[in-house]
Order: C-alpha cells, then structure tokens, then sequence
C-alpha cells in the first residue's frame, strides 16, 4: 500500500515556473514507477510524465515536452514535477500515481493515487 500527496500546486502567470512534489510513504517506493497525470474541468485525466523505480528512465507527453521534467528522489520518498515555460492551457488538477511498471501512459495502469494539486496559469 502507498500512500502519496502532492503539493506545490497555485497561481502563475503564463511564462512562469512551478515544481510540484508528491511525498510517498508506505514500503517500496523505489520499486515503483511514479507517474503526473492532470486533469482540466470537463476533460479526461490526462497523461503528464513518468519515471521509473530507479529515476533512469522516462518519458513526457508531447505538449509538455522541454518544458517539464520528472524527477524522484528515493531517499526521501518523493518524486517531483518541475514546470516552466507554463501556459494557460496547462492549468488543470495536478495528480501524482504509482505503478508497479514503467511505461504506462493511462491512468488506469495506476494502482495508488494522490488526492491532486490545483494548477492555474494565468494569461
């Protein structure tokens, strides 16, 4: 079982930078993959970034692509989401999810969920 919940979410402008954090406790967060998902009102939950159990590995939908990047940090069982380069269109509930493989890109491959992070950008 794994626990995780994020923060770091809030109001930016268009232009500017957030990192967001997903603190995990529970046994094991090393061997899981951790994925961001976000969701904007009235529109499925969609796929952000992923990473593996190790942090050597991951991978980024198109439309954020050289603007945000995944990283994790076993030590202190939290995984990250630095975004720059923010636009309004990426505002949207922030989610954190954990998978017991890498390379899933829907959301339902996940097994745990965060309760999510409002992000707003504003134009």
């Amino acid at each position: 079982q794994v626990q995780l919940v994020e923060s770091g979410g809030g109001l930016v402008q268009a232009g500017g930078s957030l990192r967001l954090s997903c603190a995990a406790s529970g046994r094991g967060f090393s061997s899981y993959a951790m994925g961001w998902f976000r969701q904007a009102p009235g529109k499925e939950r969609d796929f952000v970034a992923a990473i593996s159990g190790s942090g050597h590995s991951t991978e980024y939908a198109v439309s954020v692509k050289g603007r945000f990047t995944i990283s994790r940090d076993n030590a202190k069982n939290t995984v990250y989401l630095q975004m720059n380069k923010l636009k309004p269109e990426d505002t949207a509930v922030y989610y954190c999810a954990a998978d017991r493989l890498f390379g899933a890109i829907v959301s339902r491959d996940y097994d745990y969920w965060g309760q999510g992070t409002q992000v707003t950008v504003s134009s």
